[in-house]
């Protein structure tokens, strides 16, 4: 889907397909069939936007094969979806039985991760609408933020450099513009807006900037409105991603806690903070949290997205205030300081009482219809609204 901006910049909407992931060609081919074009019609859109998650051995597949990424391009065209922008960062296994902190490697001291993002990129260019401004990847704030060293801070620095280089080769030989933003995410060498705008401030702006992810900036206790500001003052949102956390008040009253754990399940990281005075309270995973790593004394915030349109059973609640907030300063002021919004709810099949295959299309259509009513309550208009 496409909304207008005031200042004329069209905002592309889209869901993430790590949600429903595939390893390879013939099964991301079966995604847009089983779950990409139904949503369509659900919402009864003439068009709407994937952020495909595509793995390493699919991207390197694409990338070597013309025939079989013009046959991605047709398929999508057939199905009246639109690619602008890619998720780059799970390399590959985000749905094995556990995933945990193996999401974060290779990591940006690894030519590996070069290498991969540069081949999104060059696929990506080739799925680009034509009338498209600009592509986006999406890719982890460096590292996961142990071990490190200066010497890794050097070989990723080169890393960025030489993705900058190529960012640049590809749009003098294809002319499309993709740019990679480097996403802020709990426990990671860069997790809050402070860390980006100092570990990136060497980064090329012109290709290379930020992915706001409004889950995580919600698990950092960030207040939205100045942590936007600061972005981008010092670097570009590339993209942005649609996310709501879980939030409990109260984390020592059994009934938040009983509801905490049906979140504590074992494929993804649930990095978990405590809100206090001088900065958030951290530990790596919510069982840890539970066990009494964490004293409970005030408020929680889990890294577990929830789907941005529904409401938690209480005493949870979601971070949607948070999310609306973080839309609004991107996107309700007199400029666009985003262009790329993906709704990012990949833990959909983890969910306690998680929907049916029917529910997914639903449950996905849902986010998208959310997401697009509170952008146009911001002032954007529906490109194709007659």
């Amino acid at each position: 889907m496409r909304l207008r901006h005031a200042d004329g910049t069209t905002v592309h909407l889209a869901y993430c397909t790590n949600v429903h992931a595939a390893e390879d060609l013939e099964g991301v081919l079966g995604q847009l069939a089983r779950y990409g074009e139904p949503v369509r019609r659900r919402l009864g859109a003439d068009r709407i936007g994937l952020g495909l998650w595509l793995a390493a051995p699919v991207v390197t597949a694409l990338a070597d094969d013309r025939a079989a990424l013009e046959g991605l391009r047709e398929e999508l065209d057939l199905r009246g979806i639109e690619v602008v922008t890619l998720n780059a960062f799970p390399y590959a296994g985000f749905h094995a039985p556990t995933v945990k902190k193996a999401v974060y490697r290779p990591d940006w001291t690894e030519r590996a991760r070069l290498d991969h993002t540069l081949a999104c990129a060059r696929v990506l260019a080739e799925l680009l609408p034509a009338d498209a401004a600009r592509g986006s990847v999406s890719t982890l704030p460096l590292a996961w933020r142990e071990p490190w060293s200066p010497g890794r801070g050097d070989l990723a620095r080169r890393h960025l450099d030489l993705l900058a280089e190529g960012l640049a080769d590809l749009a003098a030989t294809s002319g499309r513009t993709v740019r990679v933003g480097f996403e802020p995410e709990p426990g990671c060498l860069i997790e809050t807006t402070r860390q980006a705008v100092r570990l990136l401030a060497a980064a090329d702006p012109e290709w290379l900037g930020v992915c706001v992810d409004t889950c995580h900036l919600a698990v950092a206790f960030e207040e939205p409105g100045p942590a936007i500001a600061r972005l981008a003052a010092a670097l570009p949102v590339v993209k942005t991603q649609a996310s709501c956390a879980v939030h409990a008040d109260r984390p020592a009253d059994p009934a938040a806690r009983a509801a905490l754990e049906g979140f504590a399940e074992q494929r993804f990281l649930h990095q978990t903070r405590e809100a206090a005075p001088d900065g958030p309270l951290a530990v790596d995973d919510l069982p840890e949290a539970l066990d009494g790593a964490l004293p409970g004394d005030a408020a929680w915030r889990i890294h577990y997205h929830v789907p941005v349109q529904r409401d938690l059973p209480p005493p949870l609640r979601s971070t949607r205030p948070e999310l609306v907030a973080a839309l609004a300063a991107l996107l309700g002021g007199p400029a666009a300081l985003t262009d790329h919004v993906e709704v990012e709810t990949y833990t959909w099949p983890v969910l306690p009482g998680a929907p049916a295959d029917n529910g997914l299309v639903d449950g996905i259509a849902g986010e998208l219809a959310w997401t697009r009513d509170t952008l146009t309550a911001l002032g954007l208009t529906e490109e194709n609204a007659s």
